[in-house]
């Protein structure tokens, strides 16, 4: 099985690197992929180290398997070149998710939809993936009626900039801003550019992927972003309203019983997820389940998970694994 993991160099690129080898996928060659500036640069991987290579390079290195993770500009020019080779592409950017021909997929929700023809895969945006993870299971007892969700987003879903960005600000050091305000000690309520209708695009991405990753057009949702001064994943609000009612003992249970879902809920002894608890891990944390007094059939719960993790690179190896496992590579 060889591997491709474009923008190799990157914050994601990075976490990719690691959960291949965390998860022992079966990579019998790794060819790490960037930009002309880093080719020739070294990458440990398993102890041994690899030469990065260009793009061009990479396609005729012929890998089973390309993992793209280096924005929407190069997976808009390059994955079709690569998937026109053979090679299966997981992109990680936005370029394709709301492309009607390619499958949107978080692994334990619409995985069934893959086949050996989908050589151009996406992967969701991080702050949609954790929401679905924990709202699928629950759409699927009681059915979402209507969705209101506040983001409380790392700096890291930014980059490697915002993170020095940020280093600096502590550090009272002047240097380049990924940002237009500081954002040591403060919120940012900007992810992303604004579109013509107030909202910023990691907002609409929340809409729309929500969307079609549950395939139901119905469900209403409305969302704000915020980027906070957080390295350890991003955090929601979410209040959800269902067509039918339900118990909270029951909405627990199914919690527990989903895959890839920790629920972490206990106000009594001050239990709840945080960004410190889920940095470095592949799960979903739900907590502050409760009953939204103010109008029927409506929860409120609090959802964190590492964005780098399982809201990037995680799912992507899944995606991975997955297609592996039934023989769609």
């Amino acid at each position: 099985m060889k591997v491709a993991v474009v923008g190799a160099t990157g914050l994601v690129g990075e976490v990719m690197l690691k959960v291949l080898e965390e998860r022992s996928f079966p990579v019998s060659e790794l060819i790490p992929v960037a930009s002309e500036r880093s080719v020739g640069k070294l990458i440990s991987y398993k102890s041994k180290d690899y030469k990065v290579v260009g793009l061009q390079d990479a396609i005729k290195m012929k890998p089973n398997i390309a993992l793209f993770s280096a924005g929407g500009d190069t997976s808009l020019k390059w994955a079709p070149k690569f998937a026109e080779a053979g090679i299966t592409v997981i992109d990680n950017s936005s370029a394709w998710r709301m492309d009607h021909s390619k499958q949107l997929v978080v692994p334990e929700i619409n995985a069934d939809k893959l086949t050996a023809n989908d050589k151009i895969i996406a992967n969701p945006n991080c702050s949609t993936i954790q929401m679905v993870v924990a709202l699928a299971p629950l759409h699927k007892k009681y059915k979402i009626k209507r969705i209101v969700v506040s983001t409380y987003q790392s700096i890291t879903g930014t980059g490697v900039k915002a993170v020095r960005q940020l280093e600096n600000e502590v550090a009272g050091i002047k240097g380049e801003m990924a940002y237009h305000y500081p954002i040591y000690q403060n919120a940012i309520p900007h992810c992303d550019v604004f579109e013509e209708n107030g909202y910023t695009k990691e907002e609409m991405k929340l809409v729309r992927e929500t969307q079609k990753i549950l395939d139901d057009r119905t469900i209403a949702i409305t969302a704000t972003a915020v980027r906070i001064p957080t390295a350890g994943g991003h955090s929601e609000a979410v209040n959800v309203e269902f067509e039918s009612d339900f118990d909270i003992s029951d909405v627990r249970k199914i919690l527990n019983e989903s895959e890839g879902v920790v629920v972490q809920d206990n106000i009594d002894v001050n239990t709840y997820p945080m960004p410190i608890y889920a940095n470095g891990k592949d799960d979903v944390f739900v907590g502050r389940i409760r009953r939204d007094g103010s109008q029927p059939n409506t929860l409120n719960m609090w959802i964190v998970s590492d964005n780098l993790r399982k809201g990037a690179a995680t799912n992507t190896i899944q995606i991975a694994e997955y297609l592996l496992k039934n023989n769609l590579i």
